[in-house]
């Protein structure tokens, strides 16, 4: 983003704290800088170390005490959760590991999940929000993709559930579902897809609107649900995917 347009950005997040996983990927590492573009506070979160990042493993339990503990003594409090971290890979079912589902189902939804929970109390205080990056993948059948298919169908349904668990205490919570974004994630996903792989079948998922969207257009999303112009709106799946699901 350029200076002249973060300072044409409204400031809908002055001095609001937000933590954002996946931050050094490309929807996570673009939202940290819009939000800070309009006022917030944000502590980045990745497995993948780099500069100005808290390191945290979403499958680590420890580590997501640990990432929790760190977030909240620099920040004080949370007023945003931003769960943007995930992992996918293909596989025939003939050698999808137990090791494979497994990672999918601790980072895409376990982590999420915890997360969530370790920030509960500080949520609770600000009458917080939560905004998780499901996909569309959690309501379409996909080739390969079990493993994704399964974990991000879970996550979507564990936020819709925490949405009307925490509604008493002023959380919203919501999911952004994007088809398929120009980040390293997806190009290497996409390159993990068997070499004999029916190709009329992976057709079948691709968009009305022809190639990957920009990480921006996901975050920009994501930013409204954390926003008060979304107020009123909680348990939705907010769908980004250039027309694959109808």
């Amino acid at each position: 983003m350029t200076e002249t347009r973060a300072q044409d950005r409204a400031q809908r997040f002055t001095d609001r704290r937000v933590v954002v996983t996946g931050a050094s990927g490309g929807v996570g590492r673009q939202l940290c800088e819009l939000f800070r573009a309009e006022g917030a506070r944000v502590v980045g979160v990745d497995v993948v170390p780099s500069e100005g990042v808290l390191e945290g493993n979403l499958a680590d339990d420890a580590s997501i005490t640990a990432v929790v503990e760190q977030s909240l003594a620099e920040l004080g409090g949370l007023d945003v959760l931003c769960n943007v971290a995930g992992v996918q890979a293909h596989a025939r079912l003939e050698t999808l590991s137990p090791a494979m589902l497994r990672k999918h189902l601790d980072v895409n939804v376990v982590g999420p999940v915890l997360l969530t929970q370790g920030f509960l109390p500080a949520l609770t205080e600000s009458r917080g929000n939560v905004v998780t990056v499901a996909s569309i993948s959690a309501m379409m059948g996909q080739p390969y993709n079990t493993a994704y298919c399964a974990s991000k169908g879970g996550v979507l349904l564990a936020m819709r559930a925490l949405a009307i668990e925490l509604a008493d205490r002023g959380i919203r919570v919501n999911c952004v579902s994007p088809g398929g974004i120009d980040t390293p994630m997806i190009n290497d996903a996409a390159h993990s897809l068997p070499e004999d792989a029916n190709w009329d079948l992976v057709a079948k998922s691709q968009s009305v609107i022809p190639g990957f969207m920009p990480p921006a257009d996901i975050a920009e999303a994501i930013m409204f649900l954390a926003s008060d112009a979304a107020s009123s709106i909680t348990g939705s799946n907010l769908k980004v995917d250039r027309g694959v699901v109808w």
